[in-house]
């Protein structure tokens, strides 16, 4: 499920692939990923216009050209991934950008949750996105506090509210509380100004090093590396993890590490 360390992975590869390149067409071989636009207008207004530097706010990938901007977002199951125009096309290739140096840059979907979008304009691009917050990888301490100020839901909830913050989603959610020793389900008026200096640690150290990797690690000292054990048990301290739906998903956090306390 890409979150912001695999998106700014494929804005690496979106501007490896493509930045300064021409493209010679547009291909659609599922308009069911299209959002707001139609095959025949995406073929047309791209045709010829050649891409800029690309930009991510949390989990969108932010793609400018000379003329429109193209706007991706991935969902549960999207991939941006960039090869030789010889090539096989991915099976779950959705749209491609065949480019003027004989790369071919393709956005692949299994599920097709979210998908592809055209920006007229910066208005159109605000419309797109939507009420975001600020980039997860941008906040400093205060920011914190700014963004938690008046908030009384649980903690995972409000981290993973991209109104509130930006690219944050389960795993990553999941892996800062756990490296903070904070329960999920803490509300968040009753954190600490010590647990909010370990949240936003905790925030920095997880982006940085999933953003290096390209994805959330799941090494054996990740908690994210536990999550699909039969018998999952935490890293720091071998006890038994526990498993519970949280804001409908399926959250993981040591009772031992992360008492649902002030602490």
């Amino acid at each position: 499920m890409p979150e912001l360390p695999d998106v700014e992975g494929f804005r690496r590869t979106l501007a490896s692939c493509a930045q300064g390149h021409r493209v010679e067409r547009a291909e659609v071989a599922d308009p069911g990923v299209l959002r707001g636009v139609t095959a025949q207008r995406l073929k047309r207004e791209l045709k010829g216009r050649r891409f800029a530097a690309p930009r991510r706010h949390g989990k969108w990938l932010i793609a400018p050209t000379d003329g429109p901007t193209v706007v991706l977002h991935f969902g549960m199951t999207g991939r941006l991934v960039c090869g030789a125009e010889s090539e096989p096309v991915g099976r779950f290739e959705r749209v491609a950008f065949d480019l003027d140096d004989g790369h071919r840059l393709g956005y692949e979907d299994q599920r097709k949750l979210q998908g592809v979008w055209l920006a007229a304009t910066d208005a159109d691009l605000d419309a797109i996105l939507g009420e975001q917050g600020p980039d997860a990888l941008s906040l400093d301490r205060a920011d914190l506090d700014r963004l938690l100020a008046g908030r009384r839901g649980g903690v995972k909830a409000t981290l993973t509210d991209q109104s509130v913050v930006a690219g944050l989603g389960n795993l990553l959610g999941d892996e800062i509380l756990w490296r903070a020793r904070i329960h999920p389900q803490r509300p968040v008026n009753t954190l600490t100004g010590a647990e909010r200096d370990r949240l936003h640690t905790a925030t920095r150290e997880v982006l940085r090093a999933s953003v290096r990797a390209g994805r959330v690690p799941d090494e054996p000292d990740w908690l994210t590396g536990r999550r699909d054990a039969p018998d999952p048990h935490c890293p720091r301290c071998d006890r038994p993890l526990s498993r519970a739906r949280i804001t409908g998903r399926t959250t993981l956090w040591c009772p031992h590490c992360q008492e649902n306390r002030p602490g």
